[in-house]
């Protein structure tokens, strides 16, 4: 079954319960945060950077703390280029199922990757969008209590399902729209594809006017307007 027809309907239903999230960016400007999760990659991630640097693209990269430890180099490259780095959890494992102490584990255990990576301290990486995009209410109320900021998303073409590299770009052009979070993968589901896709998503983006900027950019417009 496919989940992406499903995607804009949950976004409608959760963006207004749960406004401690980032779920988008302001939707008077023109501009768009394009994330990639599941990462780094010792293969697909590398493609990724070619295609950004091409454009000269500023993205945000939401990392899993085992794969920063198996490709620290790649983890150093991303952020050598000025990229945002957030938190998807140590090794995927969902945070519904996680109890706090362990959820609180695996992010911290993540920051650590990241710093000894990359050098960046772990209270400068606060950002956290959990696996699958799951969560409770109470699963906020940790991040909130530990000073981590939600980030969800608003565009989820489904990419780690491999639909296609032109449907995948359809899904995202049909539905992007001033403030869009988008979300693709640059991990083993999805990575595959993901360099192809940005290649003509990016070109596309531009020619309609849109800008790109990090989940930094986002949150300061959304503490602006708050």
């Amino acid at each position: 079954m496919q989940l992406a027809p499903l995607f804009p309907i949950a976004y409608r239903l959760l963006q207004p319960n749960f406004p401690q999230c980032l779920w988008c960016g302001n939707g008077e400007t023109k501009i768009i945060a394009l994330t990639f999760d599941d990462g780094p990659h010792p293969q697909y991630t590398p493609q990724v950077l070619a295609v950004l640097d091409r454009y000269n693209i500023k993205a945000s990269f939401f990392w899993l703390g085992v794969c920063v430890n198996r490709s620290p180099d790649v983890a150093k490259a991303v952020s050598d280029r000025g990229h945002w780095i957030g938190l998807h959890g140590y090794d995927h494992r969902s945070f519904i199922r996680l109890s706090p102490p362990a959820l609180k584990d695996s992010l911290e255990r993540t920051q650590t990757a990241i710093y000894h990576a990359c050098d960046i301290p772990p209270n400068q990486v606060r950002d956290v969008r959990p696996p699958n995009g799951l969560f409770l209410p109470q699963t906020l109320k940790f991040f909130l209590q530990w000073q981590y900021r939600p980030v969800m998303w608003s565009v989820v073409p489904e990419d780690w399902a491999r639909p296609g590299v032109n449907q995948v770009v359809q899904r995202v052009t049909q539905q992007v729209k001033n403030g869009s979070l988008i979300v693709l993968h640059d991990g083993a589901c999805g990575g595959q594809d993901v360099a192809a896709t940005i290649q003509i998503l990016i070109p596309a983006l531009l020619q309609q006017g849109y800008q790109f900027v990090t989940i930094e950019t986002l949150w300061q417009q959304a503490q602006s307007i708050s």
